[in-house]
């Protein structure tokens, strides 16, 4: 009997084995998920380590050499002001992927809360779902320059305008999913064995959703960016003299004729970022999907 058990451990064992094997190979396979985690890799290692080596401040002004072009000295040339391009997008890379995480990790945890419960009692669901279905009916730009008129210009403030605008959205994927993993038989066995309801929603349900959730989080990311750059362009969001792509394609407006790299540059990184973002979130919904998981190609 112990030889048989042995021989039962070692054939999973070497299941789980090749199950990891086709999963690695699986992501590799995916050009655009790998290109997308390089991209985005460096745009933060870029904004994380260059500023720490370069020594340059991002506010430091220098009129005498303002609007100069692309040098050895100035790489990505200087702005209005004279000051280093290349060390203010760091600095509003910095900034503006602050904003992008944070609003993905908030949302994505007040979303889900909101969605796992508004799945499992319908009280709840008539009333959470509604508010949510208000919230998303107003364009989310609008939403968040009438949050960000109440609150105030500030990187914190953007950072709350935005979760609410993306909270909705992540509750209503969560609870779809949650809603398919709640008729499963696992959790009818449950409910019969007298588990509690915390159990189920965060033993069994949570499980099931985090594949959704996470695509979902990396497309939040990505409209993140793009919302506060909007709210900075248009002067609503995070406030000067501190870096963000956004008010800095809003101070490079008026020179764009002149001094075309004070737009390119900025507007060069939040391309950049945001395609890294959706190449990756794109990968990881096929990677993530059960239909294909540990399967062969």
């Amino acid at each position: 009997m112990s030889k048989q058990n042995t021989n039962v451990s070692q054939a999973s064992a070497a299941i789980l084995q090749e199950q990891k094997q086709i999963r690695r190979e699986q992501f590799f396979s995916n050009p655009g998920m790998v290109v997308g985690l390089i991209i985005f890799a460096l745009i933060v290692l870029s904004a994380i380590f260059i500023p720490m080596f370069n020594g340059v401040d991002p506010n430091k002004m220098d009129v005498i050499n303002r609007l100069k072009p692309p040098s050895l000295e100035h790489l990505m040339g200087t702005d209005e002001f004279g000051r280093d391009l290349l060390t203010r997008v760091l600095y509003g890379a910095r900034s503006s992927l602050g904003v992008g995480c944070s609003v993905a990790l908030l949302s994505c945890l007040f979303g889900t809360i909101i969605g796992i419960y508004a799945s499992y009692f319908k009280v709840l669901d008539m009333v959470l779902m509604r508010i949510c279905e208000g919230l998303t009916a107003i364009p989310g730009v609008l939403l968040a320059i009438a949050l960000m008129a109440a609150l105030g210009a500030s990187n914190t403030n953007v950072i709350i305008a935005l979760t609410i605008v993306y909270t909705p959205s992540v509750a209503r994927v969560v609870r779809s999913s949650a809603l398919v993993t709640k008729g499963q038989t696992f959790v009818e066995a449950a409910k019969v064995q007298g588990a509690s309801s915390g159990r189920i929603l965060w033993k069994l349900i949570l499980p099931n959703v985090i594949s959704p959730l996470t695509v979902q989080a990396s497309y939040i990311f990505a409209q993140a960016i793009i919302s506060e750059a909007s709210l900075s362009f248009l002067g609503a969001g995070i406030p000067a003299p501190a870096a963000s792509w956004g008010n800095i394609l809003q101070a490079s407006k008026s020179v764009l004729q002149k001094a075309p790299w004070t737009v390119i540059f900025p507007g060069a990184a939040v391309i950049l970022c945001v395609l890294s973002l959706n190449l990756l979130g794109d990968g990881l919904r096929d990677y993530l999907d059960p239909r294909t998981a540990g399967r062969k190609k």
